[in-house]
Formats: structure tokens, C-alpha cells, sequence
């Protein structure tokens, strides 16, 4: 060994955090090497117990973490500075390929390992020289071929022959990463500094996709996702981009990621959770400075990818991570290393190195990375970006995000009642009244039942003489046998056939009926189904609310009365009231019987626009948000038909509490659980965060701060209907979505995102979303005209739905058939799209 190799061994850096005490071993530099030359923008390589990397410019080192003795194996071939090297992916023999400018030579370390203990010079197989500078090099799953990456053209050499495969030429500029397709014999992906990618055959030679210019920065590495069958490429200005590579998507983009912004956004809401609130964080990666804004022109450009599997993260601890969202990816930049969930596209833990006082480099210029089975920890290979070290890191990822994950809700959180209503509880208002009722019932019938004085007769009922009476007369005889020609939903109640939904369905996608809301260009604002399907109602821009058939035949039920655009539309739990909501400020609750106006809350209760309401509790309460606060009201409907005294309101509502946002922010949307007993209460503030309230102990419960980039513009919980029945643990799980920063899928139990859908456009108008009441399905609409179906294992939306002529407003399932209604929103139309019933054996169910 050199004398210039310096070994040094550190100890750990201790963690102090809010939620975990002390973390012991997220990272310890095990190795560290001083060279002449920097291998700085050089690839660098790791398997499973081995680290490759340049020494002195043209010697290949390779150091075994499992040699307790730490020696170096130094192998000599290359006159000029190596470029680039890389592992083979069996174990036995293990292969490692290195490049200059003047060869590609192959090694079988173990054959070199033997040379080296007889006291030879090994000697590697050159597979080819003088073919330009290579800045990557790839071998393909079963060591057969290895993929040469010389400037602009990507070269395949046979392993065992030498020979050239395949030349694949068409990059307009040098080619910076190459991965082969595990499940694809004969795909390679390349991408280059010309800010593309190309999907090439390299056993014809051919060019099957190039991508468009994705960034105005070269592309830097790539990974391939295997189980989601997703490609991944970051770039020198730190974007990541995400493709499709399932059959039939057209490797159409599933997401753009800043790693900067949502770096920030993680230690944002850490800071506002408290977590970075002890004086002994100062270590933590700039969290002063991220407010100070000293970093907003900083860049982390992306030099490596390698997955990570956090499925060793104690759920004790931290209780964050489901089973599908433990497969992540390694980022490695040059300020440090980062965790990063593509199914929620969230940050899920980041190390800076200039953070750790104990790592040696601050600044990497080259990276390498690779998980290790046996332990779950990382193996990382650092190169420094200015000088000559080279530094070899552990890192612990399961330590590393328990330290920095958010504290955990003291109190499980559940959207299903787990709980009696404490007597302290808003709502137990609603269940007094209801034990009241029944006891002064119960008296009554009590009363009746009292023997009272009777006369002295033998006969229950006694024939008078008629003489002490007026002759009967006919006033008036009812009319018994006239049908019904109403158009309100009482009229096909007994015709309504409840069977099971299908769950067993195809996404909805055969083009239905379609209907004209209004005649003129008006906007459809909402739209909403009964509990029965049987009736479709929508809020129109024109201050009406129509009810249509669910099949979208006849005519629609008339409700006027509004002053202003209609934005809330809401049926009751028994499917006799409809509620709705305007721009007037006024809430209204109408007959859905008779079309006629039950109860009114006027301009004078509320000093701003209603923004959400709906009923609550099974019906027990109206749950609505103005202004910075949302209201509980009790409501009284009188039913009794009064002709002379019509004109009288006797309907009321009481308020019963009144809550407001922990920062005193404008409520933006609000929902709640109506089929169910539930004391839940999500609300979303302009501040871009979802707080959730508790109405069983009358306060807010937990805060979720930056769960979009932009304010909420509606929250939609996954209720399911009367005609399905899902686990009780999918009813806590909820969705959101903002202009810009598409649809979000959370768990209230965790208080985490799960799943992030952005494969709609949705730039500047607030389009709606829904959830199927199998729960399988996840639907929203978008700006270009179409409809986006997204099943909920995938990020990526599987089906796109035509034939809208403007932007879809609004969506709504059918809770009792497998039918969806999309709305476009100036020309007011209403389709009904139909769904196909198949067999639940298809492969893409499984």
C-alpha cells in the first residue's frame, strides 16, 4: 500500500432528536484516500463489498469493507487517466470494467486476488483502445455485454469475445449515464448532455424513442425501477423527471421534481412540527439559513441514483412508512445525500456533508452508491470536487429517517368513531336532544296508557239516538287514486333496487348520454349524486341548481333562489333535503320532494362567502366554513303543511360551536364523513395547510404544515357508499389537490402523503377530484379538455377520458353503479360514462 493512502476511522456522529433520543451510526467514514490526481467528475463504482476508484490518475483501486486488514488491491494497465468504471452484477466472478483514453480493460478480481497472493502482476482483458473518452460504462444483467459510452455514441462489446455488437449513434452530445432493461433483453436507456433520452435495441442497433429536451442542464445519471417500471434521470441543476416504461404508455412523463424546493419543504414542516427546536441541532442541514434565504440560488445537481430500501425502519418508531412506500432511491449530489420516496415524490430524509464535522469532504464532484442486503445499510464512495480525496461512507438509512421524521399524533387518529361522545363534545348536543325526544315520547305513550274514568257501560263504542247531532255532510272527497307526474326523487323510491356495487370493474370509459345544463355558456360549479344514485345534482354560475335523472334523461328539477354562483351543492343522508351554497353569502336547504325552500341562513350570519358546508353526523348538524373559521350548527326543518301561515319560517338552526385555524387563515375547503358516525373535520387554510380537527374534544387534533405549493382547493375523503363495503382502515385515508401541484393521497392515521398524482395538467383553474366508492379508482379533472382515471397503486393515471369541449370542473361516481359524471365548464355539459363489468382475473388486478 502507498504511503500516500491515509486510512482513518471516525466515530459516529450522534443525532439528538425530538422524537427518537439518541441515534447512534447514521454515517462514519470508513476510508479515506489523498490522491494526486482528483477524480473529480470520474465514475466511480460500488458493489456489495467493494469500492472502485481512480489513484494517482491511472491506477484502479478497489477496497474489500470486508478485509479487516484494509489493504488495497492496485491494478495496473492504463497509461492515461481513467474515466470511468463499473461492477458486474454477479457475485461469482465478480467483474469490474475500467476506461481511459487509450483502453477498456475487463478484471476478474478474483483471478486478480490469486496473482496478487503469488507475487504477479494481474492483468485484465482489453476489450477495446482508443475509443475517445468515456464517461460511462454499464454491464448488463448477466455480465454478458458491456455498453461503452464514448462522447456522443454508445458502443456494445461482447464480453467473452471482444467483439463489437453494436453501435448506436444519435445523441447530439456526449453521453453521461447508460442503464440496461432488467425485464427487456436488449433494451439500453442512455441519456446525455444534449437533455434527452433514448430507448435503443442494441441487438438490431436500432433507435426505438428519443425524448424531447427535458431541462436547460444536461442530464447527469439514470436509474430504472424495476417494480414500478419507471425510468428516473436527474440533471445538473437538480430536477428529477419520472417516466412510464409500462407497455401502452408511451413513456409519457410521470412527474418533475425540484430536489431543492422539496428539500425546503422538508425541513419546513420539521421546523413547524418542532422537531428542530432543541438547542443541540445545530448540526442540522441549514435550517436557519432556509429561512434566511441564503440558499435560494443553491443547486444540488444529481450525480447519482441507486435504490434504497427502508423496510428496516422500526414502525414503532416512527409509525410513518407503509409496506409500499419503504422502496426508495438514493440521491446523491454533491452537497450530500438524500432520501427520496417516488411513490409520494417527498423527501423522506437528506445528510448534508458539511453538516457532519467528522466527513472529510464537504463538496462531492463524483459519486457512487449501493444498498447492501445483509445490513440495510449504504455504501457510499465520495469523490471531492476540489483536491484529490476520496472518501468511503456508511451510512444507516433506517437511522437516518427516524432522526428526521416528524413526531407521531400522541392520540391515533381515526375518520370511523372509535369512541362514546364525551358530554364535553360539541356533538353530544345532537345526541341529547335525540334521547330527549324519545323520553318525552315515551311519556306520552305512557299517559295514554293510564286507565281513566269510563262510563258504566258494557260496550266500547255506544250508537247515538241522533237526536242531540247535525246531519253528516260531504264536504269534500280525496282524490286517492291520481299518479304521481312529480319530478322530485320521491318519485321512483319504490321502483329503487339496491344491489351490491361491482367491484370488480374496469375503469369507466364507454361514452354515455350527454346533457346540456344551461342554454346559455354557464359555468358548472359542483356536482354531487344522492346516497341511492338516483339523482344527480349540480350548482350552476347562473344562481340555479339543477337535479337531474342519474341517467341524465328528462327534466331536471328546478331550485332558485340564490343571488350569486352556486358552489356548493349537498345531499342529506335520507336523500329529502338538498343544501346548497353561493357567492350571496346565503345557505340554503330546499325540499328535494317538493322543490320548495325549507331553510334559509341569510347574509347577516356570516360576514364572508361560504366557502364548504355540508351535513354532518348523519344528518344531526350542518358543518360549514366562512372566513377563517368553520361552524357547527344544529337545524331544526319544520314539515308541517301551515297554508295560512306559509310565509312563516319555522324552520332554525342554532350554532353550536364555532373553531377556527391554529394561524387564523381563511378556511379554503373543508369535509367531513355524513353516512357514518364520525367526529373528523379536515379543513385546508390559504396558508397551504390541512389541519384536522376533533369534535368529540372540540379542538384542533394535528396540523399538516406545506401539504401543497399552493392553498387547497378541496379535500376529498374516501367515504365509500351504502352499496360497498371497504376495510375500515381505508376509510382514514383522504385526498387533496391545489392549482399547480396536482392530487395527494394521505393518511390520517400517519399524517403522511402516500401517493402523489400529477400526470394531469392543472396550472391555473381549480379542478375537482373524486374518489370511487370501491375505493380502487381516483378521478379528476383537468385543463386540456379531459378526464384522468388513476387507480391508487400508481402514480401514473390509467386511463385519459375525451370528448369534453372545455376544462373538466368537476367529477363524481355513481355510489351505486359503476358510472362517472365528468362536467365541462363553460359550455355546462353533463356525460355519463358507463363502465364494463370484466372478470377480476385480468394480470393488471392482481
Amino acid at each position: 500500500m502507498k504511503s500516500l493512502c491515509l486510512l482513518k476511522m471516525e466515530n459516529p456522529q450522534d443525532i439528538f432528536s425530538s422524537n427518537g433520543g439518541c441515534v447512534r451510526d447514521i454515517v462514519i467514514e470508513k476510508y479515506l484516500v489523498e490522491s494526486k490526481e482528483s477524480a473529480s467528475h470520474v465514475q466511480l463504482a460500488c458493489s456489495m463489498q467493494h469500492c472502485a476508484f481512480p489513484l494517482d490518475g491511472n491506477e484502479l483501486c478497489i477496497w474489500n469493507t470486508e478485509d479487516p486488514s484494509h489493504q488495497l488491491l492496485i491494478l495496473r494497465g492504463h497509461h492515461q487517466p481513467i474515466t470511468a468504471m463499473a461492477f458486474g452484477n454477479k457475485v461469482n466472478p465478480l467483474l469490474i470494467c475500467s476506461a481511459s483514453l487509450d483502453y477498456v480493460i475487463m478484471w476478474n478480481l478474483d483471478e486478480c486476488r490469486k496473482k496478487v497472493l503469488q507475487g504477479l502482476v494481474p492483468r485484465g482483458t482489453v476489450m477495446g483502445s482508443l475509443l475517445g473518452k468515456v464517461l460511462c460504462l454499464q454491464l448488463s444483467p448477466d455480465d454478458q455485454v458491456v455498453a461503452v459510452c464514448a462522447g456522443n455514441k454508445i458502443l456494445t462489446l461482447d464480453i467473452e469475445t471482444q467483439a463489437v455488437l453494436a453501435k448506436l449513434q444519435g445523441h447530439l452530445g456526449p453521453v453521461t449515464a447508460v442503464e440496461f432493461c432488467p425485464w427487456q433483453a436488449g433494451i439500453i436507456i442512455s441519456v446525455s448532455e444534449d437533455r434527452g433520452f433514448k430507448v435503443w435495441d442494441h441487438c438490431t442497433g436500432s433507435l426505438i424513442y428519443s425524448s424531447s429536451v427535458l431541462s436547460a442542464y444536461p442530464l447527469l445519471s439514470l436509474f430504472i425501477d424495476a417494480g414500478s417500471r419507471q425510468l428516473v434521470t436527474g440533471c445538473a441543476d437538480g430536477q428529477l423527471w419520472i417516466f412510464s416504461l409500462m407497455d401502452g404508455h408511451h413513456y409519457r412523463r410521470v412527474a418533475r421534481v425540484d430536489l431543492r424546493k422539496k428539500t425546503e419543504t422538508f425541513f419546513t414542516r420539521r421546523v413547524k412540527s418542532g422537531l428542530y427546536s432543541q438547542p443541540e441541532e445545530s448540526w442540522l442541514p441549514s435550517t436557519s439559513a432556509l429561512g434566511k434565504g441564503e440558499q435560494v440560488g443553491v443547486t444540488f445537481p444529481i450525480l447519482r441514483l441507486a435504490p434504497c430500501d427502508l423496510s428496516r425502519v422500526p414502525h414503532s418508531a416512527c409509525g410513518c412508512l407503509s409496506s409500499e412506500n419503504t422502496q426508495c432511491l438514493w440521491i446523491g449530489s454533491s452537497v450530500g445525500l438524500f432520501v427520496f420516496n417516488p411513490a409520494n415524490l417527498e423527501v423522506e430524509a437528506a445528510l448534508y456533508y458539511k453538516d457532519f464535522h467528522s466527513l472529510s469532504i464537504p463538496l462531492a464532484g463524483s459519486c457512487a452508491l449501493r444498498s447492501r442486503f445483509a445490513d440495510g445499510k449504504a455504501l457510499c464512495l465520495l469523490a471531492s470536487l476540489f483536491g484529490g480525496k476520496i472518501a468511503a461512507l456508511e451510512v444507516d438509512p433506517a437511522a437516518l429517517v427516524v432522526a428526521q421524521q416528524c413526531p407521531r399524533v400522541e392520540q391515533g387518529l381515526s375518520v370511523p368513531a372509535s369512541s362514546c361522545v364525551l358530554p364535553t363534545s360539541p356533538l353530544y348536543l345532537g345526541i341529547a336532544k335525540e334521547k330527549s325526544t324519545k323520553a318525552a315520547s315515551e311519556q306520552q305513550r305512557a299517559k295514554r296508557n293510564i286507565m281513566k274514568d269510563q262510563f258504566l257501560v258494557f260496550h266500547s263504542k255506544i250508537k247515538s239516538s241522533g237526536y242531540a247531532s247535525a246531519p253528516h255532510l260531504t264536504m269534500f272527497s280525496p282524490k286517492t287514486n291520481i299518479k304521481s307526474e312529480g319530478k322530485g326523487p320521491s318519485r321512483h323510491r319504490s321502483s329503487c333496487t339496491w344491489e351490491a356495487y361491482a367491484v370488480d370493474c374496469t375503469v369507466p370509459a364507454k361514452p354515455g348520454p350527454r346533457v346540456t345544463a344551461a342554454p346559455a355558456r354557464t359555468r358548472v360549479c359542483c356536482i354531487q349524486y344522492s346516497g341511492d344514485g338516483q339523482w344527480l345534482a349540480c350548482g350552476l354560475a347562473n344562481r340555479l341548481c339543477l337535479v337531474f335523472d342519474a341517467s341524465l334523461t328528462g327534466t331536471p328539477a328546478v331550485f332558485s333562489g340564490h343571488d350569486g354562483a352556486v358552489n356548493t351543492v349537498c345531499w342529506s343522508h335520507d336523500q329529502r333535503w338538498l343544501l346548497s351554497t353561493a357567492q350571496d353569502r346565503t345557505l340554503r336547504v330546499w325540499s328535494a320532494r317538493r322543490t320548495e325552500l325549507a331553510l334559509l341562513l341569510g347574509k347577516d350570519m356570516f360576514s364572508k362567502p361560504i366557502q364548504s358546508a355540508q351535513f354532518y353526523y348523519i344528518d344531526a348538524f350542518i358543518l360549514l366554513s366562512s372566513g377563517p373559521e368553520f361552524q357547527l350548527l344544529k337545524y331544526h326543518i319544520d314539515t308541517c303543511k301551515d297554508e295560512i301561515k306559509r310565509y312563516k319560517q319555522r324552520s332554525k338552526s342554532k350554532l353550536v360551536c364555532r373553531l377556527s385555524l391554529t394561524d387564523a387563515g381563511d378556511v379554503t375547503c373543508l369535509s367531513a364523513v355524513n353516512d357514518f358516525y364520525s367526529h373528523i373535520v379536515l379543513t385546508a387554510g390559504r396558508n397551504r395547510t390541512v389541519e384536522v380537527f376533533d369534535l368529540n374534544a372540540g379542538c384542533s387534533a394535528a396540523v399538516i404544515a406545506e401539504a401543497h405549493s399552493r392553498p387547497v382547493h378541496q379535500i376529498c375523503q374516501n367515504k365509500g357508499s351504502s352499496f360497498t363495503t371497504q376495510q375500515p382502515q381505508a376509510y382514514n385515508l383522504f385526498l387533496t389537490t391545489a392549482i399547480g401541484d396536482g392530487m395527494r393521497l394521505w393518511d390520517l392515521r400517519t399524517l403522511r402523503c402516500e401517493r402523489h398524482f400529477e400526470g394531469h395538467p392543472n396550472r391555473s383553474y381549480p379542478c375537482g377530484i373524486a374518489f370511487s366508492p370501491c375505493g380502487r379508482f381516483v378521478a379528476c379533472g383537468a385543463e386540456d379538455r379531459h378526464a384522468y382515471m388513476y387507480e391508487m397503486g400508481s402514480s401514473m393515471f390509467s386511463h385519459r377520458l375525451a370528448g369534453h369541449t372545455d376544462i373538466v370542473t368537476a367529477v363524481a361516481f355513481n355510489p351505486s353503479a359503476p358510472q362517472q359524471t365528468t362536467i365541462a365548464v363553460v359550455q355546462g355539459t353533463l356525460q355519463c360514462l358507463a363502465q364494463v363489468v370484466l372478470p377480476l382475473c385480468i394480470e393488471c388486478r392482481k
